[in-house]
């Protein structure tokens, strides 16, 4: 008879003890494929090449060609932009978008520092003035015209008070030039809240200390001002000049609510973007022309801001 004999097994040897070995992890790695990314990446790039590119190239080709609203035109080199040179509404145009720009940008550039400045204590009741200040950015640039409109009209409220006092009515919407700065200050008016905010980070960044060493030294508030706060800020000052003006360049909507439809005196109205407008609408609208001012809207656009980014890095510098 046999005997069966029953050996017992002796315990694994603890991970990292006696020189044993812990079992080896399967690494959870998971292949991604070679297109992966681009599935995130292909929406925005559908919109930005459907809303953007797109146009923007369909642009630049029609500006060659005569093309019509409802006429598909044909081939003619450079003749748009050989017309602009000799177009008398386009240098009227050029003359008031540049006339825009140097009158907005200083603005928008000093007024939202003094406005952030005044703004950036913790005083009771200061959240209400920043929302008040902020305000008109929000607001609907029609609604903001619109009310505008009513208090510049011939009988409008600011007449109304100019002619109780004796002053006399202002022709602020029919006279060219009033005109035209009356669409100025409405711009003015609707970027200072925006501006106001960008200038409000970049004064949360400057160090208490410089203002307080200043002030030891003797320095006054103007001196401060001028020596510590505009140094500080130079960079924010830069981004916002060039922010304004394109802003400033390519304005449209105050111009032509304050013109209202049938146009101001004089061409007043007649800013670089409207004229596009004025040229490229409507069933005998010159596309193939109007497309070469937009093309010469962006190069001049594009100009203006690189020479401002490269005045910044000089002062920097």
């Amino acid at each position: 008879m046999s005997t069966s004999t029953t050996v017992a097994k002796a315990p694994a040897p603890p991970a990292g003890a006696g020189g044993g070995r812990a079992a080896p992890r399967k690494a959870s790695v998971r292949r991604h494929l070679p297109t992966s990314p681009w599935l995130f990446l292909g929406p925005g790039l559908l919109i930005v090449g459907g809303f953007s590119l797109y146009p923007f190239v369909s642009t630049l080709l029609n500006s060659f060609t005569d093309r019509r609203t409802l006429v598909e035109g044909e081939y003619v080199g450079g003749a748009n932009y050989r017309e602009l040179l000799h177009d008398e509404m386009f240098w009227t145009a050029l003359r008031n978008s540049t006339l825009y720009v140097l009158c907005v940008v200083p603005l928008l550039v000093v007024l939202p520092l003094l406005l952030a400045m005044l703004v950036q204590g913790r005083l009771p009741g200061i959240a209400f003035f920043r929302s008040a200040f902020y305000t008109p950015v929000v607001a609907s640039v029609v609604v903001v015209g619109l009310v505008w409109v009513w208090l510049l009209d011939d009988r409008g409220l600011v007449n109304a008070v100019l002619g109780a006092v004796g002053v006399g009515r202002v022709p602020f919407l029919s006279d060219e030039w009033l005109l035209l700065f009356s669409a100025m200050a409405v711009t003015v008016w609707k970027g200072l809240g925006y501006y106001m905010i960008i200038y409000l980070a970049a004064l949360a960044n400057v160090p208490r200390e410089l203002h307080e060493a200043a002030s030891v030294d003797g320095a006054g508030a103007v001196r401060r001002f001028v020596s510590v706060t505009v140094p500080a800020v130079r960079g924010t000052m830069v981004l916002v000049g060039a922010l304004s003006s394109v802003n400033a360049f390519k304005v449209f909507s105050e111009v032509y609510l304050m013109a209202g439809p049938t146009g101001g005196p004089g061409g007043a109205d007649t800013t670089l973007v409207m004229l596009v407008r004025q040229t490229g609408t409507g069933l005998s609208g010159r596309v193939g022309y109007a497309s070469a001012l937009s093309v010469v809207v962006f190069v001049i656009t594009l100009v203006l801001m690189l020479l401002v980014l490269r005045a910044g890095r000089k002062e920097d510098a």
